[in-house]
């Protein structure tokens, strides 16, 4: 099978990327078989993985079917950049830093509450609905 399985990850990664200079795949075997390490640009993860990791899925699929016909049994890593981050990450991150009171926003609060209740003892008994 020799190199073939390793040519055929960097071709349709490089096609479906937009920094295809950044594409790297590296190649190792041993006793499980063939590992092929699937490097790209950060802004470019989602396009590997695809949506729900379908274009991930797909390409390991076609790797299976080319290693079958020769015998070996391949695998794919995606091997994800440093200081990338998922979507989901980044949200999560924005939700705790929204959830977490600061100063500021404690001060806002004691001062709103202050506020209410100053308004409630002002207002007249008359004025009052029954």
């Amino acid at each position: 099978m020799s190199e073939r399985d390793q040519e055929f990850v960097e071709m349709v990664a490089k096609a479906l990327v937009e920094k295809p200079e950044a594409v790297t795949v590296t190649r190792k075997v041993d006793e499980m078989g063939v590992l092929l390490e699937l490097s790209v640009d950060k802004e470019d993860m989602g396009v590997i993985i695809g949506k729900e990791g379908r274009t991930a899925k797909a390409l390991r699929t076609l790797l299976r079917v080319l290693g079958a016909k020769n015998d070996a049994r391949v695998n794919l890593k995606i091997v994800e950049p440093e200081g990338a981050e998922s979507p989901k990450q980044e949200e999560a991150v924005e939700e705790i830093k929204e959830e977490v009171p600061t100063e500021e926003t404690k001060e806002e609060v004691k001062e709103e509450e202050k506020e209410a209740e100053s308004s409630e003892e002002e207002r007249p008994m008359a004025d009052l609905e029954i």
